[in-house]
């Protein structure tokens, strides 16, 4: 149904990445969140797919981003992509850090495709007005949330359905891709790819998935 020409600057291993990661973390930041520069950002599984895309469109949308991840191997990847803070939340408390690296203030805009247990302490570090973007459940289990805070905090919880934001609004998505072919074109974004398997080793690729070893995103060659 969606068929686009490759963005100039790729090659194909770059390109195959790119639909799924980047047009769901650009509306997530541009119209979901609408995302203010120097405002902070947290990202949550920041070495995944669109975690990453998420890290870099953040940066290039003038935030302070601060990537979450379970090692400190993807949180060097994400430092290579912009982010000027790291949590590695296998090691550290999550609430406890963003605290302490937005001097108590909290983040302005929370960006989770992960869920499972780091919602709510990622909730609890909001900031007033703050946004917090449910992207997916990549950890598993849905969290359940006590609603109380958002009043507290004075935030949004607000959902991310790029799948569904295309059929409702095809015009505001045409204009995405527009903007995100320039960036490319410009050299402005350059797609994290780290694993790449042939087709045959579909099996392997499907492994570091399921087991969050996956840096960017996963593809498969012909």
């Amino acid at each position: 149904k969606w068929l686009v020409p490759m963005p100039e600057g790729l090659d194909f291993t770059q390109a195959a990445g790119v639909a799924m990661t980047y047009f769901t973390s650009y509306h997530a930041l541009k119209q979901r969140a609408d995302l203010k520069e120097g405002e902070t950002l947290l990202v949550l599984g920041a070495a995944g797919g669109v975690g990453s895309t998420a890290v870099e469109l953040g940066k290039m949308m003038g935030a302070k981003v601060i990537a979450a991840a379970s090692t400190d191997e993807k949180l060097a990847m994400c430092k290579d992509l912009g982010a000027d803070e790291t949590i590695n939340y296998s090691e550290q408390d999550l609430k406890t850090a963003i605290k302490e690296l937005t001097g108590g203030k909290g983040v302005d805009v929370v960006y989770d495709p992960v869920g499972g247990d780091y919602a709510e302490p990622a909730l609890r570090g909001m900031a007033w007005n703050g946004r917090y973007l449910v992207v997916g459940f990549a950890s598993g289990p849905i969290p359940e949330i006590p609603l109380n805070l958002t009043l507290l905090k004075g935030c949004s919880i607000v959902g991310v359905f790029w799948g569904r934001f295309i059929a409702e609004e095809p015009a505001v998505h045409l204009q995405n891709i527009k903007e995100l072919w320039g960036m490319f074109a410009e050299g402005k974004l350059k797609p994290a790819i780290n694993d790449v398997f042939p087709i045959e080793d579909y099996e392997q690729a499907y492994e570091v998935m399921m087991e969050r070893r996956a840096r960017g995103k996963v593809i498969l060659t012909f």
